[in-house]
């Protein structure tokens, strides 16, 4: 006896319930592309509908911990310009971290970036001792300077034209201005933001960062001795500098070879 097509909604109503609902072509591609070594979340009984996927842990971000570092590798640096550090002492991690009110890791971090550049040395258990330095040392690097930079100072004197040397002139003026001021860690660095440029008109990396860290070394004073060669010796520096480039704009290429000599025997 045929069923009544009053009742057959009612009977296919009722099979489907009796039947598990299969998964969907759609979401069995979604599970595939979950990765099969992840345990399926039935298996371990829980509940998974309508959950919000679990984000994954993102790594710690290392903005602040390196902008630490960084700030306390230049105070250090200007420490070392200065003279507060003195050669021969030692210094540990966690006195300098007091110091600056930040822990002892940025500290032996910046630390150890002095040792690469030799300004520093470790010693186990203690710290750090800063590097003596005598004359023989800064007249080594004083000459290695000029064996680099002279050359590259007076092939760039005969290529490059007097407008590209102009655009120097606010360089040359800031270091005029620090020079005034009295600050050797600010003629410092303005005296090797100068030369970085001139040097970066080469189109050679490698020369401006091997050049940068001999003049950086060379900044550094000799146990012994003042800590800078004070405020007239830093504005006659910096007036080197200006007279330089005159010369260079001025395309005096007799005056630029002479000035140019006598400013990197003077290790500046």
């Amino acid at each position: 006896m045929r069923p009544s097509a009053q009742g057959a909604p009612e009977a296919e109503t009722a099979a489907r319930a009796r039947v598990p609902a299969q998964p969907r072509a759609a979401d069995v591609d979604r599970a595939r592309a979950r990765g099969a070594g992840e345990p399926a979340a039935a298996a371990r009984g829980e509940h998974t509908h309508g959950e919000p996927p679990v984000p994954r842990p993102r790594p710690r971000p290392q903005v602040q911990r390196s902008s630490v570092r960084g700030q306390v590798l230049d105070a250090l640096r200007t420490a070392l310009v200065t003279g507060e550090l003195r050669p021969g002492e030692v210094y540990s991690g966690p006195a300098l971290g007091e110091r600056f009110g930040v822990s002892a890791t940025p500290v032996r971090e910046a630390m150890q970036q002095l040792a690469l550049e030799g300004a520093v040395e470790v010693v186990p258990n203690r710290g750090f001792r800063v590097v003596e330095r005598g004359d023989r040392e800064l007249a080594e690097l004083a000459e290695v300077r000029a064996l680099i930079e002279v050359p590259v100072w007076l092939r760039l004197a005969r290529t490059v034209p007097a407008e590209r040397w102009a655009e120097l002139r606010p360089l040359a003026e800031a270091a005029v201005r620090a020079a005034s001021a009295g600050c050797p860690a600010t003629y410092a660095e303005a005296d090797r933001a100068l030369h970085r440029a001139v040097l970066a008109l080469a189109g050679n990396e490698q020369l401006v960062h091997i050049a940068g860290d001999l003049h950086r070394r060379a900044q550094w004073p000799p146990a012994g001795t003042p800590a800078s060669r004070g405020r007239a010796g830093l504005i006659a520096d910096a007036h080197e500098h200006t007279a330089l480039l005159d010369a260079l704009i001025a395309g005096d290429q007799d005056l630029v070879r002479t000035l140019v000599e006598e400013h990197f025997t003077g290790a500046h």
